[in-house]
């Protein structure tokens, strides 16, 4: 149920990697927490120049101009063992995906309450009432 929303510099990336960075995501939850495959729900947006902006050095991080930024809409219920696991399986899975550093790779999770969720036709299915 994890919502990714990957911001990439635009023209900096093959339809391929982004193709690869679409699997490479979910793929990442399903090596890190077992999450099935399947629950694939990913946006990848092109950001034009001029319109992305980490430091190239906060947190004695060496970005580059390939770097990215990827948000998580992850259900809040989650020990934080679970949480550095996934955010170091994203970093991994990205980073070979795109053939980018590390460094180059910003993940926030955003914690959702699991009932907030809604995977069509309106209903919340994971609602207890």
């Amino acid at each position: 149920m994890p919502v990714f929303k990957a911001h990439i510099p635009a023209d900096r990336f093959s339809p391929q990697q982004k193709q690869a960075l679409g699997s490479a995501l979910p793929g990442a939850l399903h090596e890190a927490l077992g999450i099935p495959r399947e629950d694939q729900f990913v946006i990848i947006s092109d950001q034009p120049a001029g319109s992305l902006f980490l430091d190239p050095s906060y947190m004695g991080m060496n970005r580059s101009e390939n770097a990215v930024i990827i948000t998580v809409l992850f259900t809040a219920e989650r020990p934080l063992a679970d949480k550095r696991a996934v955010v170091r399986a994203i970093c991994d899975n990205t980073v070979r995906a795109l053939g980018i550093s590390a460094d180059d790779v910003f993940i926030a999770l955003v914690p959702v309450p699991k009932e907030n969720f809604s995977f069509g036709r309106g209903e919340l299915r994971l609602a207890q009432n």
